[in-house]
């Protein structure tokens, strides 16, 4: 049987040595290379040195907080980002979406569904616009949004990295100001995720975070029984 081309390359992270083997081992057979971590920090530090494809992060790592992990990841780079982990609750799903996973698998999981996971998150980024292909970029109440990086400037000057659903999800909104997006056609444009019905929500409500108006003022607006509408107006260039 002749081996598959590799992909590109993959950071496991997680503190079970049996594990990051199993999906290691299992990502080889479709043509990924990965590169394994029992902890964060030896993570960051590789990552400091190599953007990966995607990295895979269990949530209970011994030297930091896998929520703590994703955060520092997502003010580095808008890498995608699939959590691993045994917390199923539905507040621990969402608070890693809010954090900017982009996907979230429970354990014990198949691996292929893992595979498939990541496949999803994979595509979704491809979709994105490539540097060369992408020279505009939106301006909007003071904020700066780069759709080709998922770079997102404050008025003040803060830096941060979008994930792929919240960049896809912001592009959007952004394309259609003062004007209602319904929330199927969001969940189309902005990256259905199969795992979490209230995933538009709560990629709307981790932006609203990051975007405010004069005074404060939420720029993405909830219309009550019809989707969402950017208040703002938006200058591309």
């Amino acid at each position: 049987m002749v081996a598959p081309p590799m992909i590109g390359l993959v950071y496991v992270v997680d503190d079970e040595a049996a594990i990051c083997a199993l999906l290691s081992d299992t990502l080889a057979q479709f043509g990924f290379r990965t590169e394994s971590f029992a902890r964060a920090d030896d993570m960051l530090k590789a990552l400091d040195r190599q953007v990966p494809e995607a990295c895979l992060i269990d949530l209970g790592l011994p030297d930091m907080e896998g929520m703590v992990l994703i955060n520092e990841i997502r003010r580095r780079t808008f890498v995608p980002i699939l959590v691993l982990s045994a917390r199923s609750h539905s507040s621990d799903r969402v608070m890693g979406l809010e954090l900017g996973a982009d996907d979230y698998v429970v354990k014990p999981f198949d691996p292929r569904e893992v595979v498939a996971r990541l496949r999803s998150v994979l595509r979704r980024a491809a979709d994105r616009p490539k540097p060369a292909d992408a020279v505009r970029v939106a301006r909007f109440s003071g904020h700066v949004f780069d759709p080709s990086s998922h770079r997102l400037v404050s008025p003040d000057g803060e830096e941060s990295f979008l994930s792929t659903g919240e960049a896809t999800l912001l592009e959007a909104l952004l394309k259609a100001p003062k004007r209602v997006l319904s929330r199927d056609y969001l969940l189309e444009h902005g990256g259905r995720d199969e795992s979490l019905d209230r995933s538009i929500d709560v990629r709307v409500s981790r932006l609203r975070k990051k975007l405010s108006g004069e005074g404060g003022t939420p720029l993405i607006r909830t219309i009550y029984g019809s989707g969402y509408m950017l208040t703002s107006a938006v200058d591309w260039s």
